[in-house]
């Protein structure tokens, strides 16, 4: 099986394909940064992007996957190259936004889709994007301000 994550085409054993995306991904790939959190695609703690749009990686079989374009937390890069941050994740840590940070990967995910389909969103389309995605520290003030932030600092281009 092979899937295309994080820019790169990778190859997976067989016996991944009825396995969800959230396991292959944490379990065979390494990348850990999508969470497990409900298992039922409810809080969001482990959205990815699939084909530029936040899906719930815990609902997805990978077998499904052959052909679609995968990027997690760990495939962002800042203009800058190696070890700079996404402007999104830039955004985070000026906000202060995380504190325990178990949704924080998934919160991220879905600002990078929105900001890529809206440049330049009101409260009411941040409250929309994010809506699925639950935060249990009381964090949604400051995730709003973040998503202000990096919309003004990548100007429209996330």
């Amino acid at each position: 099986m092979r899937l295309h994550v994080n820019g790169s085409w990778i190859e997976l054993d067989d016996a991944w394909v009825e396995e969800t995306l959230l396991s292959a991904l944490r379990e065979a790939l390494g990348l850990v940064g999508a969470k497990f959190g409900c298992g039922v695609g409810l809080c969001g703690a482990c959205t990815v992007l699939v084909d530029a749009r936040p899906q719930r990686a815990c609902l997805l079989q990978a077998g499904a996957l052959g052909g679609a374009r995968i990027e997690t937390i760990e495939g962002l890069r800042g203009d800058g190259g190696d070890g700079v941050p996404h402007p999104v994740q830039q955004a985070w840590l000026d906000a202060s936004v995380p504190q325990c940070g178990y949704c924080q990967a998934g919160q991220v995910m879905a600002t990078v889709a929105l900001l890529r389909r809206l440049p330049k969103p009101d409260d009411a389309d941040i409250d929309a994007a994010l809506a699925g995605n639950l935060c249990r520290c009381g964090t949604q003030q400051r995730i709003r301000d973040a998503v202000h932030r990096a919309a003004a600092a990548t100007g429209g281009r996330s």
